[in-house]
């Protein structure tokens, strides 16, 4: 049974006549006739009475009239709700935790307040797989470390970011306001695995090549910011992240410290699809441009992390 066969009944169950019907469907009249036999031929029962003069409804036919018309005002409710959808903005979003910044979740805001109709979804994931996920249209952006393979994709640089120490709060270097990692010759490092952050994963271990030290690097494993910090105020090690973290955290038990003289230096972008024409991305890109020049900077000893 198809939507055709019940919107061609209903309007003979009304006209009750089949010209006027045929009329009103602006079809000709044998292709109503024909679309009422197929119907009552699936049905397996009559649907009208005819006669040269007169056209009425059966039972049948009356009852399933009643339904006919629950089931189209379902499939308007359907058509109209999809149609809706289609014309709500909408911005699928990725980030690798380490990576975004913390005038991202504030161009949201922005935005949100420019397009009240917008739905942005968010999700975490590693870089390359982020970088991916654009190419193949499955994201409109997402904000990642850089570099990556540009293949297929825009990239818009949001600017560098230093590397910071963290250390947990009962530290004897938490205090200071600056360290140098040549002369903390930590034993131990808490990093995120490679894959989820290639950039940082490598700017750590240049780093800690530049000050001569080769430290054990305990990895995390789900990717998440949230696990180093917990596993440094545990004390398993220190961690050198990227000072838009520092930014966005504040939990307990940890307390982030520059370095002295030159920090690895880390390059955070959006990746968007190389030729978009899709609004939510586009107005994404200029606002986050607009606002790079005015995040918040980390004063040297300021304690992000209460004990």
């Amino acid at each position: 049974m198809e939507l055709r066969h019940l919107r061609y009944f209903v309007a003979v169950a009304e006209e009750l006549h089949f010209r006027r019907a045929a009329e009103r469907l602006h079809v000709a009249q044998p292709a109503v006739s024909e679309q009422i036999r197929k119907l009552e031929a699936e049905l397996g029962v009559r649907l009208f009475d005819r006669t040269h003069r007169n056209v009425a409804l059966t039972d049948a036919g009356a009852a399933l009239l009643t339904e006919a018309y629950r089931v189209l005002r379902q499939a308007e409710t359907a058509r109209v709700a999809a149609r809706n959808a289609s014309n709500r903005p909408g911005l699928r979003m990725g980030y690798v935790p380490t990576a975004l910044r913390a005038s991202i979740p504030r161009t949201l805001r922005h935005l949100a307040g420019a397009m009240p109709n917008l739905q942005t979804t968010i999700e975490p994931g590693a870089g390359l797989d982020l970088v991916a996920a654009v190419r193949a249209g499955e994201l409109d952006a997402a904000v990642v470390s850089l570099p990556v393979p540009t293949a297929g994709v825009h990239v818009t640089p949001l600017g560098e970011q230093r590397a910071v120490a963290v250390f947990p709060v009962d530290h004897e270097h938490a205090v200071k306001s600056h360290v140098a990692l040549g002369r903390i010759a930590p034993e131990r490092i808490v990093v995120l695995p490679r894959d989820a952050d290639r950039p940082l994963y490598d700017a750590v271990l240049a780093a800690g090549c530049a000050a001569g030290i080769s430290p054990t690097l305990i990895e995390m494993p789900d990717g998440q910011v949230d696990r180093i910090l917990l596993a440094v105020a545990s004390g398993a090690g220190m961690a050198l992240l990227p000072e838009g973290v520092a930014e966005r955290y504040a939990d307990a038990g940890v307390r982030f410290v520059p370095l002295e003289g030159e920090s690895p230096a880390l390059t955070t972008g959006i990746v968007s699809p190389r030729h978009t024409e899709h609004l939510p991305t586009r107005a994404l890109l200029r606002a986050a441009s607009c606002t790079l020049e005015q995040r918040p900077q980390i004063a040297p000893d300021r304690h992000l992390f209460a004990a």
